[in-house]
């Protein structure tokens, strides 16, 4: 039986510069369609100020006749120390890695060694904890007793806060190709006018769970004209409404096993108002591991650092949900 036994350790600088960032910079956080902020201080705090609407006076004199000082809001995103684990038979790892190897053409696959095998090990277990954070950030709920209970998710701190925050929010009991349109618009109508006047910037997305995803296209098929029968033939591509992109939270898979927050949502807000917080650098213990048992003949993968979420202003929010 073929096994890898060579141990990899990222501590560190290397810990952020081979591990993380990769993940959760660049193309990781287009990815994930959100503010992605990385080795912030932690607890991570974001200032706002919020500016009189009007700043013009007449001039009658000199002198200073500015109003009082701008108010300045504080929010605060809590970090939890968090761990990821992963292990798998060493020959099911084996051929896991050797898979992923034989994609490169580049790759000697006589020889398993070097910087190309580290590569594929460490882009096999990124790809595990990239999908936890991201189900995590939607779903979590720390007083769960068991999965996504890492940290709170967005979710969960919208519903929690939306009565004392008056964010604007509205139950319905399904969702299906008659009524996404209107679903659709009754969040959009409900929607702040800060938020609706942030159209033109191009940052608003409906974050929605599949079963609206999947109304919403069946609706715009269901039509009966030519644009209706391209969506047939060619497929939909990116759905928009009112412009705004409509985008899958693909979490179909979990809302069957964590459906406590509820089993469909429609979430319109800013991308820059949704923030994910990393940090792996300023806490001791922070690691990335990845060695050989050989008593029980397993591969095992370990990385520990700090993670947290928070939406940033409740006026740019607005939710739909169905439990």
């Amino acid at each position: 039986m073929s096994k890898i036994e060579n141990a990899k350790t990222y501590l560190g600088k290397e810990l952020e510069t081979i591990f993380f960032r990769p993940l959760f910079a660049d193309e990781g956080a287009r990815e994930l369609g959100i503010k992605v902020m990385y080795n912030m201080p932690a607890p991570t705090r974001l200032h706002f100020w919020h500016r009189p609407d009007d700043v013009l006076h007449k001039y009658t004199s000199a002198g200073w006749n500015g109003s009082a000082s701008a108010e300045r809001y504080t929010k605060t995103i809590e970090l939890h120390r968090v761990k990821a684990e992963m292990s798998y038979s060493a020959d099911e790892y084996f051929s896991l890695v050797y898979d992923s190897l034989a994609q490169s053409a580049l790759t000697q696959l006589d020889d398993l060694t070097g910087t190309e095998l580290e590569a594929a090990e460490t882009a096999l277990f990124r790809q595990a904890i990239m999908e936890s954070v991201r189900a995590t950030m939607w779903l979590g709920k720390t007083a769960r007793e068991e999965g996504l209970n890492t940290f709170d998710g967005f979710l969960h701190r919208i519903l929690s806060d939306a009565e004392e925050q008056e964010i604007p929010t509205e139950m319905y009991e399904s969702v299906s190709a008659d009524n996404a349109d209107e679903r659709l618009r009754s969040v959009w109508d409900n929607a702040s006018e800060e938020l609706r006047n942030m159209r033109s910037e191009g940052q608003l997305a409906f974050f929605v769970t599949t079963d609206v995803y999947g109304a919403y296209e069946d609706s715009l098929e269901a039509a009966d004209n030519e644009a209706a029968y391209r969506v047939r033939q060619d497929g939909p591509g990116s759905l928009m409404f009112k412009g705004i992109p409509v985008i899958d939270m693909k979490l179909g898979g979990y809302l069957a096993k964590y459906y406590d927050l509820g089993v469909s949502f429609i979430l319109l807000t800013d991308r820059r108002n949704l923030a994910l917080a990393l940090n792996t650098g300023d806490f001791p213990g922070s690691e990335v591991r990845m060695w050989y048992n050989p008593d029980l003949m397993e591969n095992r993968q370990r990385a520990i650092f700090m993670a947290g979420c928070d939406y940033l202003l409740p006026e740019l929010v607005s939710l739909g949900y169905a439990q």
